[in-house]
């Protein structure tokens, strides 16, 4: 691949150049998927400023050809916002040719080549790793429903398991039921080296109403027990009392 460099070339830039391939989703999982992995980034990353999660946003590597457009991908080493504002593109010579680390495709029913044409540009582009994901039972039943590859001598190598381990992201990627934008069911999510999955804010949210819940019920119980032990020492000072004994003198 060609890098350009802005300093001695006339090059487009992002305000220039279409900041998609203006091709629509046939599902909307192709946006729900991606955009999950990003929140949970950004919790994950809230205080970290190299990294940018891109959805459905063209990535450009060369001046003279379209963007190719992931329906996600991961650069690192990059500014999270550019000059305190959004990115319209991913322009590879406005980011110093850092070269996107993770490409994500989402199969959707019409079928874009993903396992082929996309396999093979990702691949020239050297983006070290490649996820397709299939969300749907019907769409492409002969695949696996995640298939991660690895970049190796030029050509991507399929990763074996559950979840994969990205070393240089310390992060890796796996499917788990759950629940994002009302729905229940398969996504990607990010995991930890120990395992834990990270959790999106909604989630965040209900763990803590659960907590608080669970120690206002707490405080009740505590408020029921020491009510019963006033109690309890009322009618034994009672009892003393009708013995001849004076409680105080105890």
């Amino acid at each position: 691949m060609l890098l350009y460099d802005p300093q001695t070339q006339a090059l487009p830039t992002a305000e220039d150049l279409p900041c998609s391939d203006d091709t629509p989703v046939d599902n909307e999982w192709q946006n729900l998927i991606p955009n999950l992995l990003l929140e949970l980034l950004s919790r994950y990353w809230a205080e970290r400023p190299d990294w940018f999660f891109g959805v459905d946003m063209g990535v450009y590597y060369d001046p003279h050809r379209p963007a190719v457009v992931p329906d996600g991908f991961l650069s690192l080493g990059v500014l999270r916002f550019r000059n305190g504002a959004g990115r319209l593109s991913y322009v590879l010579w406005e980011e110093e040719n850092v070269i996107p680390i993770l490409a994500l495709e989402v199969i959707s029913k019409t079928y874009g080549k993903e396992y082929e044409a996309k396999r093979d540009l990702y691949a020239d582009l050297g983006i070290r790793y490649y996820a397709i994901y299939r969300p749907m039972p019907n769409y492409r039943p002969k695949r696996q429903p995640l298939e991660v590859y690895r970049l190796e001598n030029g050509a991507y190598i399929p990763m074996v398991g559950e979840r994969i381990w990205f070393p240089e992201i310390g992060l890796a990627l796996g499917r788990e039921i759950n629940s994002f934008c009302g729905y229940t069911r398969e996504w990607l999510c990010w995991y930890t080296q120990a395992g834990e999955r990270l959790i999106s804010s909604a989630e965040a949210y209900q763990q803590s109403q659960q907590e608080l819940q669970d120690t206002q019920e707490e405080l009740q119980e505590t408020a029921i027990k020491l009510h019963q032990a006033k109690q309890e020492s009322a009618r034994l000072a009672a009892k003393l009392r009708e013995l001849g004994i004076d409680p105080s003198q105890l």
